[in-house]
């Protein structure tokens, strides 16, 4: 038996409800796995609310952490014990087990942890594109981060540093500045108590950087507009702050010709190459030491409406993992 968050409808962190599910035993290509540790994505909180429309009803979480427990015929590769872990554009990871299609696991390392694989997954590799393949950052380049005490932003700034980017941080608690520079940040701004692009205009000279990444969305949009020097690059990949909406294209050539794009993973992870590929890398960066992770907050996977409001009221820091 499987105890799995469902929704039925959209709504606060209350719409989730937990379920007894019989899970079938896996078909042919499908591998069961007992869950150890949940990730918690702000993908997640968008999907309740209805900022990202899912059929009804549905079920929540798009990574996690477990081990093998049954695979079905003609699965090769897996055998029960194996470590394994999982994200994707499916929800239902807030489960205590799942049977999902064998295509979709990762063989864990032995130097990564379930619970860090949880933390990391989605969001190493929402990084590794947005820096490496989006934007293609280069060393020397001055680069703003918002929200860079959170669980993408701190992974952010020490992927950016490891590039030889100089960083430019932000963060709405001063509390969490300390978190952003022991990351790498070069600088740490308090987004609710400066003038951003002031002082980023201050900072490089008033050219501006080079890129913008920019999770918060359009709390932020106006500084992050002023901040991107002349054909700079906007990366706007998030909408905590909520959704860009009602912009005009005019805006872009007033500030400087600017590019923006918004991007998400599975654009960029669409083939078999894509995605081994960005793993690997991942799995690389941290095994230099260049990145680490930071879980800033563990919950029982069944209190994970409270963890939707801690993360929408940035209440939490570094990533943010559900223990079954």
């Amino acid at each position: 038996m499987a105890r799995v968050a469902r929704i039925d409808r959209i709504g606060g962190p209350e719409v989730i409800a937990w379920h007894d599910v019989a899970l079938p035993p896996p078909a042919a290509g499908e591998v069961l796995v007992r869950q150890t540790a949940v990730g918690l994505n702000f993908i997640d909180t968008y999907h309740r609310s209805g900022v990202y429309p899912v059929p009804l009803p549905s079920g929540l979480g798009t990574e996690a952490a477990g081990v093998v427990e049954a695979v079905g015929p003609g699965v090769s590769g897996f055998a029960p014990g194996d470590r394994v872990g999982h994200f994707g554009a499916r929800r239902g990871a807030y489960a205590s087990h799942r049977v999902l299609p064998a295509a979709e696991l990762l063989r864990l390392p032995d130097s990564v942890d379930d619970e860090t694989a949880a933390a990391v997954l989605l969001k190493g590799c929402t990084v590794e594109f947005l820096v490496e393949r989006c934007a293609r950052v280069e060393a020397g380049w001055p680069v703003l981060v918002h929200a860079a005490a959170g669980g993408v932003g701190l992974l952010l700034v020490q992927w950016l540093k490891a590039l030889g980017a100089t960083v430019i941080g932000t963060v709405g608690d001063p509390a969490k500045a300390p978190l952003a520079t022991a990351a790498g940040a070069d600088h740490v701004l308090l987004s609710r108590e400066e003038d951003i692009a002031a002082r980023v205009r201050a900072l490089t000279g008033g050219a501006g950087v080079r890129v913008a990444f920019d999770g918060v969305g359009m709390a932020s949009w106006d500084a992050t507009l002023a901040s991107v020097a002349k054909r700079g690059l906007i990366v706007s990949y998030g909408n905590a702050g909520g959704p860009v909406t009602g912009i005009g294209l005019g805006a872009l050539a007033a500030h400087g010709s600017l590019f923006v794009t918004r991007p998400t993973l599975f654009d960029y992870y669409v083939t078999a190459e894509e995605r081994a590929a960005g793993v690997a890398r991942l799995w690389a960066m941290l095994g230099s030491g260049a990145v680490t992770v930071t879980i800033g907050q563990r919950y029982p996977l069944e209190d994970a409406a409270r963890a939707h409001a801690d993360l929408e009221a940035r209440r939490t820091t570094g990533s943010t993992v559900l223990i079954p």
